[in-house]
């Protein structure tokens, strides 16, 4: 089999590295992938956003499968114009991607199906929304409609925050057009797990649980991120919780895709908000998360490439799911200056020595080769996972694996799965 991954981060390095694991495929190809993709796969200088020129080399190539990572193409419909050439594509089509491309339809198909979420008004007139804040207590949660790279979602513990935040993303539109509509929403009290799921709109098959460390610094302070880590599983997530997520959410949410005509294949992404009161959707996503992803996959057992088919061939009912009982944390090492500005082009070092660390894994997220020499060519730069018998013994792997890189002005935390006590969400 030849299959092409669409993307070029740190999620499609994990899927190129377990795709790659497979018995079934003789050739793997990423556009445009990165300096640690270009070691297992032969990467192709097109845009995940190209979608016409990714069909045209999937045809040219004869590609057997093509594997979507970002949301971006997804929400563009690459999924529909793959289908209408009779190419083989794991994702949503564009009617389902926007379960993740509207936070606004997210929350109404929410509220028409019953499926637990925070209580919430929409906005489309920045004067409306300031209104509004007014008459409300915070803390408040604040979020552009479309989509903003994971950034676009401001906690506000106070009015000012609130107002300051509804302004940036209305008024200066820092989102673009993502923000012309915005949902200001109740604010939940607990622990953040995050749940993926693959589906082909029938069957659900949760993963494991995951957590994601979002805030740029320790301790959960700063701003949002992509995200600067995760682990596996959540300590908090019982197989109780499991089976009230799989049946109240995921389940329900597939369903209710379906109901609407928008029949739902791929991976679901979760992520939840463990509440006094049950577990509650903060939003879905339409494809693998990042930085989850990379603690994820490195614990599934299954040829990922045989339950990718299985999707896209409507039998997933065929599958079952196995995990290893080791955990995983990812530890993002990341440009200094990031999430704002920082600089590119500077040498990495070290990439080897942490590679030969057993138990270690090195995935690239933004880098590039240049004379010989990996380069640092995004924020988030390369993710170190770990694998342990226990949480604290793959924190330590990871950091054993990022104490052995080095490049200028490097910036990542120092408690990535390690900070596990129940504690607020609110972050300053």
């Amino acid at each position: 089999m030849k299959v092409l991954v669409v993307g070029g981060g740190g999620r499609e390095h994990a899927l190129v590295w377990k795709i790659s694991q497979s018995p079934m495929v003789d050739r793997i190809f990423c556009a445009p992938g990165n300096a640690g993709i270009a070691q297992m796969a032969e990467c192709v200088d097109i845009k995940p956003e190209e979608i016409h020129k990714l069909a045209d080399f999937a045809e040219q190539m004869q590609i057997d499968l093509t594997v979507v990572g970002p949301e971006a193409p997804l929400t563009m419909g690459i999924a529909d114009e793959f289908d209408k050439r009779g190419l083989k594509i794991f994702g949503p089509n564009k009617l389902a991607a926007e379960i993740e491309g509207s936070k606004i339809f997210a929350k109404s198909l929410m509220k028409k199906y019953n499926i637990p979420t925070a209580e919430y008004e929409t906005f489309t007139d920045l004067n409306e929304a300031l209104s509004f804040l007014e008459k409300i207590t915070p803390p408040v949660v604040v979020k552009a409609d479309g989509l903003a790279a994971g950034k676009g979602v401001i906690v506000a513990v106070d009015k000012q925050t609130a107002v300051d935040g509804v302004k940036k993303i209305m008024g200066e539109k820092v989102f673009g057009k993502a923000g012309d509509r915005i949902v200001i929403e109740e604010y939940l009290e607990g622990r953040e797990v995050s749940i993926l799921a693959f589906t082909d709109g029938k069957t659900v098959l949760p993963m494991v649980s995951a957590q994601d460390h979002k805030r740029v610094f320790d301790n959960d302070k700063g701003p949002n991120t992509g995200g600067m880590g995760a682990f596996s599983p959540s300590p908090i997530y019982s197989e109780e919780l499991a089976s009230i997520v799989e049946k109240e959410i995921l389940h329900k949410a597939v369903e209710a895709m379906g109901r609407e005509g928008r029949a739902y294949k791929g991976v679901l992404y979760a992520g939840l908000m463990i509440t006094s009161q049950g577990p509650k959707v903060l939003e879905f996503n339409c494809r693998f998360g990042d930085p989850e992803t990379q603690v994820v996959l490195p614990r599934m057992e299954n040829d990922l490439v045989e339950v990718m088919l299985a999707v896209s061939e409507n039998r997933l009912n065929e599958i079952k799911l196995s995990w290893s009982d080791k955990k995983a944390v990812c530890v993002i090492m990341a440009s200094g200056g990031y999430p704002g500005k920082y600089e590119k082009g500077k040498v990495i070092n070290g990439l080897s020595d942490a590679e030969t660390i057993d138990d270690v894994i090195v995935f690239h997220a933004g880098s590039r080769k240049e004379d010989g020499q990996v380069l640092t060519n995004g924020g988030r730069v390369l993710g170190v996972t770990g694998l342990g018998k226990t949480l604290e013994e793959a924190a330590d792997k990871a950091y054993e694996g990022v104490n052995k890189i080095k490049f200028d002005n490097v910036h990542y935390r120092k408690d990535i799965g390690r900070n596990l006590s129940p504690r607020p969400s609110i972050r300053l």
